[in-house]
């Protein structure tokens, strides 16, 4: 069903005057994220939709075809997608709906609406690369038991400077108490970060990854710690012209915990990625 707005109004209210349905049936719509404004899906009842919004119900193939999720593979347990650069894998307090679990989720939800999707692991907002979904809380509990020690997880990289041929780095690094920043720190937990240079030249280099913990935003500390960070790194990094942080996470190996098959999975990068690692 397709509204185009007529009067400014709270989302909610809008929809009880137009719609002849029950109070507890348009709840029901926003909690279970039918409801899309300008092909965004929203849940707030108290959204203020303006004169022209679109607003549709029951369809959300709108925004997965506009956003192209990139599935890499997809069985009846998990799902695993390409994630862009820039888009984050959950929601945070200042963005709800535009984030790559959204997508997934209305995706799995085409087939049946009672489908749901769970957080394995994730990226960095900014991170690209092969991003695991369960498709129910078992397979969920499977992977993230063993993760560290089951998944081998190689990143490729463009970095500032000249690196190594091959490295290890070995650092303690400890969380902020708002957990927004990583930080090496003597107390800290060990972390184990290894490189082997792909290619270089004085200025930049470009390098395959392979770490050995988890720790939130591993790579990055390490790597702008031990003098060489990330080309596009605001955060870590040091001020330079990339339109994007040159961090892809490229390729993921494991023993698939429901039916112990192993699996490797690949992604390559996007475009600007590659045209930063032909001109090193």
């Amino acid at each position: 069903m397709r509204l185009v707005v007529n009067k400014e109004s709270e989302l909610y209210d809008y929809l009880r005057d137009n719609l002849n349905e029950s109070k507890n049936t348009i709840k029901g719509f926003l909690t279970k994220r039918m409801i899309t404004v300008n092909n965004k899906v929203v849940t707030k009842y108290n959204h203020i939709v303006k004169v022209n919004d679109e607003i549709v119900i029951g369809n959300t193939k709108i925004e997965n075809v506009a956003n192209k999720i990139d599935i890499l593979y997809e069985d009846d347990h998990i799902i695993a997608v390409n994630k862009p650069a820039s888009i984050l894998t959950i929601a945070t307090e200042k963005e709800k709906d535009r984030t790559l679990y959204n997508w997934v989720s209305n995706y799995v939800k085409e087939s049946n609406r009672k489908n749901k999707i769970f957080i394995i692991h994730r990226l960095d907002k900014d991170t690209s690369g092969i991003v695991i979904f369960a498709k129910d809380e078992k397979t969920k509990n499977l992977f993230q038991d063993n993760w560290n020690d089951n998944v081998k997880r190689t990143y490729l990289a463009v970095v500032h400077g000249k690196t190594d041929k091959e490295k290890t780095i070995i650092v303690n690094m400890s969380e902020s108490k708002d957990g927004l920043n990583t930080f090496v720190s003597s107390k800290g937990d060990k972390t184990i970060t290894s490189y082997k240079t792909i290619k270089n030249s004085d200025t930049y280099s470009y390098i395959e990854i392979d770490i050995k913990t988890g720790k939130k935003n591993q790579i990055r500390v390490a790597l702008s710690h031990d003098g060489n960070p990330i080309l596009g790194d605001k955060k870590y990094g040091i001020k330079d012209e990339s339109k994007r942080m040159m961090l892809h996470a490229s390729k993921l190996e494991f023993i698939n915990p429901v039916n112990k098959k192993k699996m490797v999975l690949e992604s390559k990068p996007d475009k600007l990625f590659n045209y930063y690692c032909k001109n090193i």
